[in-house]
């Protein structure tokens, strides 16, 4: 009977076992804080399990030496494809608004283990590269309070300077030396074109677009419009929209309508993240605050998970809106022209130029409409033509531009094609997003126009 019982609890030990190892299994990534090497090496973990799709790699150091790791999801990470549009998150550039830190782990294992069985996610991986920076600011999250909501300890660098405002900003008259981790994020999007990104924050739940500043008075708190307010206001609407109730924009002892807000009309931001990717690095970036508590008690990851999960998978998926394509210069050794890098494109009456990369691509994300797109390069003829953007998937516009004669050149308001040998146009990308059981609108219903609703699970 005694050996009877002895291999029945070993029998059940085994049992219990094996069952903890496949709710574990089953339920991936703990929700609890990960400290600096538990981040780590779940990332490496990650890169290791599913090498096909990711790609580790570090951007530089903080002051205090940390590595600041980006973990980049998609099926061309490892070798990129032209017009494969690459997008970014970035958590804790505040140490101690730590939530986006732990949901970014959460998105990364979300995006690498539905992909063989969920075919909205399949799609996006196929023509997007994401790149995951959960910490910004390794050294501030590493002398920050666990449970505190509110408070300033870690949010600076150990240079004692908050990161999101110490990015160029022709509006500060008395810039502060660029830091570490702001001079490797100033690196990064310049060698990588991010065509929309979103940096997550803590203590409010509103997502904030551009712009931060209102030109020529930065204390107003008026609104400041970038020529490019309707498709931020887009958006935002897409992220709150998703979001299980942040549309509702009463959180946090605060009211924002529809849970978005104009930067400068909140409060004025000198040398904030999201002006420096627009002005400058030809992207579109937000600000989104994701918890009212900036360190809340690991308990509550879970909901806060559930709550943001389909706007962040959501807000992404709007890459795939407007205009790219590949602008190419008339060559005499190739017929069929090279790409240039450095060309300036633009859409008239938005005077905020993009400018192609290595490959010549450029992207414009706009809402359905009719357009000029305008091309200019100091050594090719200018160019500029109609644009029709449908209200599905994006529209491809491939251009050839010509090389200046010796004639001056005709001056006309009047799009027109100078020397374009080759143009091409087509409707390509359309997506289904994550399921939201958030009320929509009459208005959001327009909004977003890409958007079909599907269940992720």
């Amino acid at each position: 009977m005694f050996q009877l019982t002895m291999r029945l609890s070993a029998v059940c030990l085994l049992y219990w076992l094996q069952l903890s190892l496949l709710m574990s299994a089953l339920r991936g990534l703990d929700f609890k804080y990960h400290g600096e090497e538990e981040m780590v090496n779940y990332l490496r973990l990650l890169n290791k399990k599913y090498p096909n799709m990711t790609k580790l790699y570090s951007i530089g150091k903080s002051v205090q030496g940390r590595e600041l790791w980006v973990l980049a999801i998609g099926k061309h990470v490892a070798s990129p494809v032209p017009l494969i549009p690459n997008v970014r998150y970035i958590g804790n550039i505040h140490g101690n608004e730590v939530v986006g830190r732990e949901l970014l782990l959460h998105l990364a294992e979300h995006y690498l283990t539905m992909y063989s069985t969920n075919s909205t996610i399949q799609t996006f991986l196929d023509s997007t590269n994401i790149h995951l920076l959960p910490c910004m600011n390794p050294d501030g999250f590493h002398i920050s309070k666990p449970n505190y909501c509110d408070g300033i300890q870690g949010r600076n660098n150990s240079n004692n300077f908050d990161l999101n405002r110490n990015f160029p900003d022709s509006n500060n008259p008395r810039p502060p030396p660029i830091q570490p981790e702001t001079a490797a994020v100033i690196r990064w999007v310049h060698s990588t074109h991010f065509v929309l990104s979103a940096n997550l924050h803590g203590g409010a739940m509103v997502v904030n677009y551009p712009l931060d500043v209102f030109p020529g008075d930065i204390y107003s708190t008026r609104s400041s419009p970038s020529p490019d307010d309707d498709v931020f206001v887009h958006l935002s609407l897409v992220f709150s929209r998703s979001h299980a109730n942040m549309y509702k924009g009463n959180h946090c002892d605060d009211h924002f309508v529809n849970g978005i807000t104009n930067g400068a009309e909140w409060y004025p931001v000198l040398g904030g993240m999201q002006d420096f990717v627009y002005k400058v690095a030809s992207g579109y970036e937000v600000l989104i605050e994701i918890s009212c508590c900036k360190y809340p008690r690991p308990s509550e990851l879970p909901k806060l998970w559930i709550y943001n999960k389909d706007a962040l998978i959501n807000f992404m998926m709007t890459v795939h809106i407007g205009v790219k394509g590949i602008i190419y210069g008339e060559s005499v050794q190739n017929s069929s022209g090279v790409p240039l890098k450095g060309a300036t494109v633009s859409i008239k009456g938005r005077d905020i130029p993009f400018y192609t990369t290595s490959r010549g691509e450029y992207y414009k994300l706009l809402l359905p409409g009719n357009y000029v797109l305008m091309v200019s390069h100091p050594l090719y003829e200018s160019y500029s033509t109609f644009v029709k953007v449908q209200s599905y998937g994006v529209t491809r516009k491939d251009i050839l531009l010509s090389l200046k004669s010796n004639r001056s050149e005709h001056t006309s308001s009047t799009p027109r094609r100078q020397g374009a040998a080759n143009s091409t146009i087509s409707t390509v990308n359309t997506f289904d997003t994550a399921n939201s059981s958030s009320p929509a609108s009459p208005l959001f219903h327009v909004l977003t126009f890409t958007l079909v609703v599907v269940l992720l699970f």
